[in-house]
């Protein structure tokens, strides 16, 4: 089994299936993201799909999307 890691290329990760957002625009400049089996949750850039991937625990995921929702990035694309 490979050992999953930060920073690998996403084309090596066995069995990800990768998503996007449906508010994600056409000319791929998109976050991908997929669940791994060993339950983290691994990051993409779509423009790079072959590039290195960012690997999160479920944890990390959650802390993120919580602060996401609450507005606590809101200046980052103001």
């Amino acid at each position: 089994m490979t050992e999953i890691h930060n920073g690998m290329p996403a084309q090596q990760m066995p069995n990800v299936v990768w998503r996007k957002s449906r508010h994600s625009g056409s000319v791929g400049n998109c976050v991908e993201v997929a669940p791994l089996v060993n339950g983290g949750i691994a990051v993409r850039n779509s423009r790079y799909p072959d590039g290195p991937a960012l690997v999160y625990s479920r944890a990390e995921m959650a802390a993120f999307l919580h602060g996401a929702k609450d507005g606590e990035f809101d200046d980052l694309i103001a």
